[in-house]
């Protein structure tokens, strides 16, 4: 909550200093240097322009980048969930059936190979013997409790060794023909979690009749223990494609008459209407519009937004 109100108040002072720190966009007509109108217009037919001093830039965080070629990512967005790798996981159940006598580890414990969980009393010989894990890895559960009686077709423990994890994504019918083993993709935890890029290594060979998806798995390092069973993620295809012009999702805004671009000029910035192509999760390509070289603003671009509209409200009345 802290963080929140923390948040909201630089926001707060952000757009009062937008308030007073800068005129309203001012909306006039516009010609080049052969005296013919100029590309951005406004329905009206001036050019429409939000003037800012570097002064005022930097004060609303303005970030201004030239424009050139770059990679654009897949479009296609795959939802998943991280899983114990099945290949290091460990169900364990008592070799014979009878009465526990001692529980030596219990869930969230982190154990070795030959470390003994718990201690049972055959039913058979009235012998105890030692449960013991073969693994090395983390207790993720245990079911049985001291003067419990036990079967061999109960699993007791559950250990599991996380060092590296299994995250299974969701792939629709019609994005199957899109993916593969052995492509690589890019996986973010949701809310703020880890980032990392792993490789698809198995496909189901069937669909779910229910979901009516397939399942991709890639196979993620964790020596830090970064990413907890359970976690849900999504997942970006890597299958880049160059562009000859490329922008962040960030520059873009959408006004009436499409997306558009913020571009640079000596006193403020010029909305400019984009035809866009490939759409990825890092940069969009822009097919008309800009050209290698022209300088476009990337960052708060809401607030030129905004400028705007209120210039444009301005100039109506």
């Amino acid at each position: 909550m802290e963080k929140t109100l923390t948040v909201l108040a630089r926001l707060a002072v952000l757009i009062t200093a937008f308030a007073f720190a800068v005129s309203p966009a001012t909306l006039r007509a516009g010609e080049d240097e052969h005296g013919h109108a100029e590309e951005e217009t406004s329905e009206h037919g001036a050019r429409a322009e939000v003037r800012l001093s570097p002064e005022q830039r930097q004060a609303l965080g303005i970030e201004v980048r030239p424009v050139g070629p770059g990679q654009i990512d897949s479009e296609i967005e795959l939802l998943g969930e991280v899983h114990p790798n099945g290949d290091q996981l460990a169900h364990i159940v008592p070799r014979f059936p009878g009465l526990v006598r001692e529980v030596w580890k219990t869930a969230g414990d982190h154990v070795r190979s030959g470390d003994v969980l718990a201690v049972i009393e055959s039913s058979d010989s009235l012998a105890s013997y030692e449960l013991k894990t073969l693994i090395d890895g983390i207790v993720l559960s245990r079911h049985l409790t001291r003067g419990e009686a036990v079967d061999r077709d109960k699993q007791v423990f559950l250990v599991a060794d996380l060092s590296t994890v299994w995250v299974d994504l969701s792939v629709y019918q019609k994005d199957l023909s899109e993916i593969s083993v052995g492509q690589a993709v890019r996986i973010h935890a949701v809310q703020e979690g880890p980032d990392a890029e792993g490789t698809i290594s198995y496909i189901t060979p069937v669909v779910d009749p229910v979901t009516r998806t397939a399942t991709a798995r890639a196979v993620l390092p964790n020596p830090e223990r970064k990413w907890f069973p359970g976690m849900f993620v999504t997942a970006h295809t890597l299958d880049p494609r160059g562009a000859a012009v490329a922008i962040p999702p960030s520059a873009l805004q959408m006004l009436a008459d499409g997306p558009v671009v913020f571009v640079e000029t000596p006193d403020g910035f010029v909305p400019r209407v984009l035809t866009l192509g490939r759409q990825g999760e890092t940069f969009v390509e822009v097919v008309r519009g800009l050209a290698p070289g022209e300088r476009i603003a990337v960052k708060n671009t809401f607030l030129l937004k905004a400028e705007l509209a209120k210039g444009e409200a301005e100039h109506e009345h």
